[in-house]
């Protein structure tokens, strides 16, 4: 009513209607204020905000109304106006990031609430959704107990997925489809991540500025695909129609999506072989055509029969995938003259053996578990082959580093324990207490944890011992805390963490993760814990 009756007021902003997902655009450094009404207290409330292609920052406030909103009341109209444009209004919710993140009350005040957004690092698009009925509409799918994407097949230019279906399609009978996002370059948190990639590839700086007109052939740089291309699908590892504006001086993304129906398996072909590609599954909700990201995952094809040796550049982490008894080979060649050559090791599964040579002379010979860090003596217009072998349990994973800077420490230090302890005795119905080691290196420690069935074993919690996988691969909700702790005293270096909140009877996998100054992660052996019963 109030956008209705004066526009002026509203000139800049939108009202967001209840129930529907909502997609928009910001220019770089230009805020934008949106706006929706909650009539009465105690109301649910969700609003959820997807950022397509770069990181957001947003805040969710709430103010009250003015008594007489419909300017019939004894307050005139301008100063009901001036008492809104006044108040800040209380802030309830804020988030810097890109993450698709949501705010969620089961009871909310009435009032009028003020989503603001902002990005300060180029023009993009994002998505918002607010329901005041969230429990009957749950337009996102649900993601199953355990959504990760698993890799059962690997071939030369073949590989085999599989995932567990979403409860919305399994128990709701709900209409899901799910879509396979395959590239090169990382995993994507969203699906509107992928199609902005798909539709503009950064396009942005040619898009028009605030106040020009926009015509249908801008709007596709926004990925908002235009009537002509909607009901194309685009061709599977093939070359792609024509979207939007081509620029003959870029490369078009090598990036692939395929939507395959209800299946829960599916083998992606035409790959190239011994290349890293990363894996992302969405489930969509054909009704709704609202999406949920399962968590995404990379592997490695098989290499051709001729062994191809990896270069690795100076100070630039390289990722590595070895099959079960199988080998690798890294070169590096230092452009300068160094008087000596830093191998940083991280073996992310089971330990793999290391083998170095300088000019075809052995330097370093070892088995590699968890983090490793080797410094050899230099030489003038050297070359080093490193020979990495797998483990015979399984595929192996690791991330290599090899630099001449000695200031450049790729990952954390990590202590030669890397188990977290829990003491049985601090049980509670509703709390654990554990501990774990640190080293004498100050680091920042963050503590997860994840409610699990009573049966869940041994074999399941292996396969979760992926150490490469971040906090980033992680819920919000299923953070506890982030702390920074060490010592000089090595035998001092523990510390202890109370995790409350928690229900009686429960199973809890807790994972410790310690970030280095570099931004990798390690994550440490996880610990299952169950709270007591009785109290």
């Amino acid at each position: 009513q109030m956008q209705i009756r004066d526009k002026v007021f509203f000139h800049d902003s939108s009202v967001i209607p209840d129930g529907a997902e909502i997609s928009s655009y910001l220019f770089r450094d230009t805020p934008k204020r949106y706006f929706f009404v909650v009539e009465e207290d105690n109301t649910p409330l969700a609003v959820t905000v997807t950022p397509c292609d770069a990181p957001l920052e947003w805040k969710l406030s709430v103010q009250e109304l003015p008594e007489e909103a419909s300017g019939e009341g004894s307050e005139p109209l301008e100063q009901q106006k001036q008492q809104i444009t006044n108040e800040e209004g209380t802030e309830l919710f804020s988030y810097k990031g890109n993450d698709v993140e949501y705010f969620v009350s089961s009871s909310s005040p009435s009032g009028l609430y003020q989503l603001d957004l902002l990005s300060t690092e180029k023009d993009t698009h994002f998505k918002v959704y607010a329901t005041t009925t969230p429990e009957s509409d749950q337009p996102y799918p649900e993601l199953p107990y355990d959504p990760r994407i698993d890799v059962t097949s690997l071939g030369r230019t073949t590989v085999t997925l599989t995932w567990k279906p979403s409860p919305t399609a399994s128990l709701l009978k709900q209409p899901i489809q799910y879509c396979i996002v395959i590239n090169k370059e990382h995993n994507f948190k969203s699906l509107c991540a992928v199609e902005a990639k798909l539709s503009s590839d950064d396009a942005f700086m040619m898009a028009p500025k605030p106040g020009l007109d926009f015509s249908p052939f801008d709007f596709a740089h926004f990925g908002f695909p235009s009537d002509s291309n909607s009901g194309k699908e685009r061709g599977f590892l093939k070359s792609s129609s024509k979207f939007g504006r081509q620029t003959p001086s870029k490369p078009r993304v090598d990036l692939h999506k395929v939507c395959i129906g209800n299946k829960n398996i599916f083998t992606v072909s035409d790959l190239k072989p011994d290349t890293q590609y990363y894996f992302d599954m969405f489930a969509v909700n054909t009704n709704t055509n609202m999406s949920t990201a399962y968590i995404g995952t990379f592997a490695r094809t098989k290499e051709e029969a001729k062994q191809k040796t990896v270069e690795l550049k100076d100070g630039k982490v390289t990722d590595v995938f070895i099959k079960r008894k199988g080998a690798k080979f890294l070169r590096f060649a230092p452009v300068s003259s160094h008087q000596k050559v830093t191998f940083s090791v991280h073996s992310c599964l089971d330990a793999v053996q290391i083998q170095v040579r300088r000019d075809g002379k052995l330097l370093l010979s070892q088995n590699v578990e968890g983090v490793r860090q080797f410094q050899l003596r230099g030489k003038a217009k050297a070359k080093y082959l490193i020979r990495l072998k797998g483990s015979k349990k399984g595929a192996s994973m690791l991330k290599v580093l090899a630099t001449t800077r000695l200031n450049k420490q790729a990952f954390p230090s990590l202590p030669e324990d890397t188990r977290i302890k829990a003491f049985d005795k601090l049980r509670t119905c509703s709390s654990v207490t554990v501990a774990w080691l640190g080293t004498q290196e100050r680091n920042k420690f963050c503590i997860y944890k994840r409610e699990v069935d009573d049966n869940y074993n041994e074999e399941q919690k292996k396969r979760e011992q992926n150490q490469c996988l971040g906090p980033d691969t992680r819920k919000k909700s299923e953070k506890v805390l982030c702390k920074y702790f060490h010592s000089q005293n090595i035998q001092k270096a523990v510390t202890t963490e109370t995790i409350r909140g928690l229900q009686p009877g429960k199973s809890y996998l807790l994972d410790v993760y310690v970030i280095g100054h570099g931004g990798h992660s390690v994550k440490y052996q996880s610990k299952l814990v169950k709270t007591r019963k009785l109290c």
